[in-house]
C-alpha cells in the first residue's frame, strides 16, 4: 500500500515537472489526430462518390489538370466555373484507380494540416504548461474535429475543410502574434496571417465575409496605435496579394473567355470594362 502511494506521488511529481505546451505536445497531437482521422475511412466509412462528386468534383479535378473551358460549355452547370485546383486530389485518386479506403485515408490525411492551427488557437485560450492545461487543449482539438460538419467530410469528396484551412491558420497566427514572447516576430506573423486569409478567399469566395473580420484581430497585436494601424494595413495588403496570387491563374482563364474573372458573379459590373477592351456581345 505504501509502495503504491509512493509510486503515485512520484508520477504526480514527474508530471508536475514536465512543461507542456511546446512543439513536442503539438507533434503528439498531430500524430494522434492523423491516426484518428485516417482510421475512420479505413475501418468505418470508406469514401464513396456523392451526387456532388458525380456532378462536378471529379470534373473540376480534371479541369485543374487539363483546362477544358474552351472545349466544354458548363458541363457541370455553373459549378464548372468553381475554383478547381482543390479538387485535383479527388480526381487523381479516382483516375489512378485508388480504392475507397485508400482514397479516404489520403483525403483524411490532407485534413490534418488544420490540426496544428486548431492546437495553436487552443493554446492561446489555455496557455498554461501543466498536464491539466495540456489535457484541456487536447479536448479542445477533439471537440473541434467532432462537429457534424467535420465528420461529414471524411467519407466524401468535399474540399470545404481544405478551403477553410488557410483561414483557420490565419486566425491561429494572429493569436500567436499576441503572445508576449512573439514580440520580435509579431509583424511577420501578421503578414503571413493576412496572406493566408487572402488565399482562403481565393479557394472559396464565401470565406470573404469572415476574412473581412480579420483586421479586428490584427489591430490587437502591437504596442502603440501607430504600430497597430501599420501592421493591420500591411496585413490587409497581404490579404489582397494572397488572394491575387492564389486566384490569379484561374481568374485570368475566366477573364479571357468570359470577360469576368469571377464569372458568373457580378457580371454586369464588368460590362464597362469589357466595352473598354472592345468586347462585343
Amino acid at each position: 500500500m505504501l509502495a503504491l502511494r509512493y509510486t503515485r506521488a512520484m508520477m504526480r511529481n514527474r508530471l508536475a515537472a514536465i512543461r507542456f505546451g511546446g512543439p513536442a505536445e503539438m507533434a503528439v497531437m498531430v500524430l494522434l489526430a492523423w491516426l484518428a482521422l485516417v482510421s475512420i475511412p479505413i475501418w468505418f466509412a470508406p469514401m464513396g462518390l456523392s451526387w456532388d462528386a458525380l456532378n462536378h468534383h471529379i470534373y473540376l479535378g480534371w479541369m485543374a489538370q487539363h483546362s477544358r473551358l474552351d472545349q466544354d460549355f458548363l458541363a457541370a452547370g455553373y459549378q464548372t466555373l468553381t475554383y478547381p485546383y482543390l479538387y485535383w486530389p479527388v480526381y487523381k485518386l479516382a483516375a489512378s484507380g485508388a480504392g475507397p479506403q485508400l482514397a479516404g485515408a489520403v483525403l483524411a490525411s490532407l485534413h490534418v494540416i488544420t490540426v496544428p492551427a486548431v492546437w495553436l488557437i487552443a493554446r492561446a485560450c489555455m496557455p498554461g504548461t501543466s498536464a491539466f492545461d495540456a489535457a484541456m487543449r487536447a479536448m479542445a482539438v477533439l471537440l473541434a474535429f467532432l462537429s457534424g460538419v467535420m465528420l461529414s467530410q471524411l467519407d466524401s469528396s468535399s474540399n470545404d475543410l481544405l478551403a477553410a484551412s488557410p483561414l483557420v491558420w490565419a486566425v491561429a497566427l494572429s493569436l500567436e502574434a499576441l503572445r508576449p514572447e512573439r514580440v520580435g516576430a509579431r509583424r511577420s506573423l501578421l503578414l503571413l496571417s493576412g496572406l493566408l486569409a487572402g488565399v482562403s478567399v481565393a479557394f472559396k469566395l464565401s470565406n470573404g465575409p469572415i476574412a473581412m473580420l480579420m483586421p479586428l484581430l490584427w489591430i490587437f497585436a502591437g504596442g502603440g496605435i501607430r504600430e497597430r494601424l501599420t501592421n493591420t494595413a500591411l496585413a490587409c495588403l497581404c490579404t489582397l496579394a494572397g488572394c491575387l496570387m492564389a486566384y490569379g491563374h484561374w481568374g485570368w482563364q475566366l477573364w479571357t473567355r468570359y470577360g469576368n474573372p469571377i464569372y458568373p458573379f457580378y457580371d454586369a459590373a464588368f460590362t464597362p470594362l469589357r466595352a473598354m477592351q472592345g468586347w462585343t456581345p
